[in-house]
């Protein structure tokens, strides 16, 4: 087994890592949030990879909608991209991408953050 087997939608997943690599190079660190995902939005139009942003996910209980929240990026109806600012995840990032991914039914999601120390993300 070698490391693509590990790695969900592997072609996706590197080149969505390889845009934020892209804009973190240009940008750097201490922008807001908005402008790295208007960075990041052009760069995957530019490469024609499928998304929607600013996507309204509905909150179920029992099949009934209770709640919506708002996710960063859908890429090509498989890949919730969050994008944060700042040093360190926090436990609520995480588990707003987890809430995501459930309510949508997802295998992956990806949270980018723009910090100080360089860009940091987790599958």
């Amino acid at each position: 087994m070698n490391k693509d087997d590990k790695v969900v939608y592997p072609d996706l997943s590197y080149k969505i890592v390889g845009v934020l690599f892209e804009v973190f190079n240009e940008l750097g660190y201490s922008y807001r949030e908005i402008y790295y995902q208007k960075a990041i939005a052009k760069l995957l139009k530019k490469l024609n990879v499928e998304f929607q942003e600013q996507v309204f996910i509905p909150l179920l209980f029992q099949g009934e909608k209770i709640g919506r929240a708002v996710c960063d990026f859908l890429i090509d109806d498989k890949i919730i991209l969050e994008v944060k600012r700042g040093d360190q995840f926090s436990i609520q990032d995480i588990k707003q991408l987890y809430t995501y991914l459930r309510a949508r039914k997802l295998k992956l999601g990806i949270l980018a953050r723009f910090s100080s120390k360089g860009l940091k993300f987790s599958l």
